[in-house]
């Protein structure tokens, strides 16, 4: 019973098995102390073999031509397009480049004459965040055997001077401060906004990327690990902007402020 499972078990490879030392079909030919002893069945006078050794699949083949021999060429790219590292690499520096005017905007409202510390710690973790996704894109782009290219950021402005809105972000102090913090506070909060939408589009551009490049793997790393993570960032943002118009000026934007400081209302 033993060996007719076998033999029907094994009848679909026998095309794909070869003896040690030549080259014809295996077939079952004998039981012997519980193991499945085979010969060649074009090479009657070989010897029993007691293991089978298969040759390699067409595709596999082709695929070892391509292991690439050069000491600086990955070992671990496979179907990886250039127009998808590059597009990762672009990604990388958008991340980079928003944690940058974060961290600018951070120690600005953590100035002694600005003192707002529930948003300078806002936009310190907001940093800290876009930072953590540049570093998981190189990780990524590693992963899939790319080379990173790290390029230029552009300096974070220092006033946000609006010809509607009037005061600026970085501007200067005014009669009326208590107006004055409280635009920028809000505005603060709409350039956060604006950035996080920004940065969401180039998300949304990279997927198209992968998709017009067949690469189903970084759609699938996109989708899981930041489209449905910026959606919700921009609804948040979305919420503080709209309470941030609410309150006014004055103890509203200080309540605001403690708020967030105490990490009640974090995205």
């Amino acid at each position: 019973m033993l060996l007719t499972t076998a033999n029907s078990l094994l009848q679909p490879l026998a095309p794909r098995l070869l003896h040690g030392g030549g080259g014809g079909d295996l077939t079952l030919c004998s039981h012997r102390a519980g193991c499945l002893v085979m010969n060649a069945s074009s090479e009657a006078n070989n010897p029993a073999i007691m293991s089978a050794v298969f040759e390699p699949f067409e595709e596999v083949k082709k695929e070892l031509l391509l292991v690439p021999t050069v000491p600086h060429a990955s070992l671990a790219r496979h179907v990886y397009s250039d127009r998808c590292e590059g597009a990762i690499n672009d990604q990388i520096n958008v991340e980079y480049n928003v944690s940058y005017v974060y961290h600018a905007m951070y120690a600005y409202f953590d100035r002694d004459n600005v003192a707002l510390k529930g948003i300078a710690k806002f936009f310190k973790e907001a940093s800290i965040e876009e930072r953590e996704h540049a570093e998981k894109f190189m990780e990524y782009q590693n992963k899939r055997g790319g080379k990173v290219k790290l390029q230029g950021m552009m300096t974070p402005i220092s006033d946000y001077d609006h010809l509607d809105k009037g005061d600026a972000l970085y501007g200067r102090l005014r009669p009326d401060f208590l107006k004055f913090c409280f635009k920028q506070f809000i505005h603060a909060m709409e350039l956060a906004l604006s950035l996080e939408k920004l940065t969401n589009e180039k998300l949304l551009n990279l997927h198209k990327v992968a998709d017009e490049n067949n690469d189903v793997q970084l759609a699938d790393f996109v989708e899981s690990e930041f489209l449905g993570e910026q959606v919700e960032s921009i609804k948040k943002i979305s919420e503080y902007v709209a309470q941030l118009r609410r309150v006014g000026a004055g103890h509203g934007v200080w309540d605001f402020n403690q708020m967030l400081l105490a990490g009640a209302a974090a995205v």
